[in-house]
């Protein structure tokens, strides 16, 4: 399968400036919860087909943000990421199929140590030069995962009925990457 029309070969960096990686989670049964990773790093190495192609990505989880500093520090503890033991938060490609603009990217996530394999649903948004001359490529995608898989179990009964924190988490993200210098 060939890579999409625009994508030079070599490794694509993250453009974290212009790109989020981020979650939503269902709160107390009647509303979400939005967050974001402020420190990823990745990079897509592309290669002459898309079996050839490569990508990496990795959340510092001190870096969590859901604008609620009581959260944050809660999220960011034992009972949910703990950054101390866990750090990051890693993504590794291990097949991208599709065309045009539509692209699954299947791959292991790795959060506190443990590993599944995640489908993105990705959407190629196509390739611009800037005013400053550098060539980017932009993506977007999401998944869902169920947080007890990787070991985020923490939870509070609700008086009405129901729990705190929903176990479905969709993790959204919207990335721009930039081509290798020549």
């Amino acid at each position: 399968m060939s890579v999409p029309t625009g994508l030079t070969t070599g490794t694509w960096t993250l453009d974290g400036s212009h790109s989020e990686v981020g979650f939503t989670v269902r709160h107390a049964g009647i509303s979400k919860v939005r967050g974001h990773f402020d420190d990823v790093d990745a990079f897509l190495e592309v290669g002459e087909t898309l079996d050839r192609s490569r990508i990496k990505a990795t959340a510092k989880i001190a870096s969590f943000s859901s604008k609620d500093a009581n959260r944050d520090a809660h999220v960011k503890g034992e009972d949910f990421f703990d950054a101390e033991k866990y750090p990051e938060m890693t993504f590794v490609a291990t097949d991208v199929s599709g065309s045009g603009e539509t692209y699954k990217v299947t791959g292991d996530l790795t959060i506190r140590d443990t590993t599944k394999p995640v489908i993105f649903e990705t959407e190629f948004n196509g390739v611009a030069v800037d005013p400053f001359g550098a060539t980017r490529a932009g993506f977007s995608g999401s998944t869902v995962i169920n947080r007890k898989d990787f070991g985020l179990t923490w939870n509070a009964a609700l008086e009405t009925g129901g729990v705190l924190v929903g176990d479905k988490v969709t993790i959204n993200l919207d990335v721009a990457f930039v081509a290798p210098s020549e």
